[in-house]
C-alpha cells in the first residue's frame, strides 16, 4: 500500500485526510498470521496434553494402573501446565500485534471514508478493553473497515461479511467455552472428575484453534481489500 501523498503514476488514491496518510497494513497482517499459527500450534500442544491425561485418568479409573507410577502422572501435569504458558504467551503477543493491525486499519478507513464511520479510530484500540461490550464493538467496528474497503458504489452488506461472522462467532465461544473449561478443569477433584475435565479442556482448544484458522483468513481478507482499494479506488464520501 502506498502513502496517500506519493501516489504511483496513474494510481487513484482516496482524497486525504488532515494529518491522516495511508499506512500499509500487510507486514503487521504477516505477523499477526505467523503469531496465530504459535496460538495452533500451542492449542495442538494442549489437546495432545489433555487427551493424554484423560487417557491416564482413564487407566486410573478402570483400576488398569499396571506400570502407571507417579512419575508418569507428574509429567502429563507438567504437560498441561506447560501447554496452556506456552498458549498465554503466544495469545497475549497475538493480541498487542493484532491490536495495532486492527488500529491501523481503522486509521485508513478513516480515509476512504471520511466521517462516515460510526466510532472513532481510538475505538479499534478501547473496545477490546471494555468487558462485556468487548464481546461486540470490535465485531461492529470490523464491519466499518470492511464497508469502507469496498469497491465503489458501497453496498450496505460489506463483501466477506459471512468471513467476519463465522470468525467472531467462533471467537467467542471459544472464549466462553475455554473459561468453562479452564474452571472445571481447576475445580476438578477425584479421576472421574479429572478425566471429564481434561476433555472439556482438548475440546476447548479444539474450538480454539478453529477461531484461529478464521481469524487468520480474516486478516488475509481484509488486509487484501483495502490494499486493493488504496490501488485502486477514490472513496465517495458518506454512506
Amino acid at each position: 500500500m502506498t502513502h496517500a501523498s506519493t501516489p504511483m503514476p496513474g494510481q487513484h488514491l482516496p482524497a486525504p485526510v488532515p494529518g491522516r496518510v495511508l499506512r500499509s497494513p500487510i507486514g503487521l497482517s504477516h505477523a499477526v498470521t505467523a503469531l496465530l499459527g504459535v496460538v495452533i500450534v500451542a492449542d495442538l500442544l494442549i489437546v495432545t496434553a489433555s487427551l493424554n491425561m484423560r487417557a491416564l485418568m482413564g487407566r486410573m479409573a478402570s483400576g488398569n494402573t499396571v506400570a502407571l507410577d507417579e512419575g508418569e502422572l507428574s509429567r502429563a501435569d507438567y504437560a498441561m501446565a506447560g501447554s496452556v504458558v506456552l498458549y498465554g504467551v503466544a495469545l497475549l503477543a497475538t493480541a498487542v500485534v493484532f491490536i495495532v493491525w486492527f488500529h491501523r486499519l481503522r486509521q485508513n478507513a478513516e480515509i476512504f471514508a471520511p466521517g462516515a464511520l460510526s466510532r472513532s479510530p481510538g475505538w479499534a484500540i478501547a473496545c477490546w478493553f471494555i468487558p462485556i461490550a468487548n464481546l461486540w464493538i470490535p465485531r461492529g467496528i470490523a464491519a466499518d473497515i470492511l464497508w469502507a474497503a469496498q469497491p465503489e458504489p458501497r453496498s450496505r452488506v460489506p463483501r466477506h461479511r459471512g468471513l467476519l461472522n463465522a470468525w467472531w462467532g467462533a471467537w467467542v465461544w471459544a472464549l466462553v467455552f475455554d473459561r468453562f473449561a479452564s474452571r472445571a478443569y481447576d475445580a476438578a477433584q477425584g479421576v472421574d472428575a479429572v478425566r471429564d475435565a481434561a476433555g472439556l479442556v482438548a475440546a476447548s482448544a479444539g474450538f480454539d484453534m478453529l477461531a484461529a484458522v478464521l481469524a487468520i483468513l480474516f486478516v488475509r481478507r481484509l488486509t487484501a481489500a483495502q490494499h486493493e482499494k488504496a490501488l485502486v479506488g477514490p472513496a465517495a464520501p458518506g454512506r
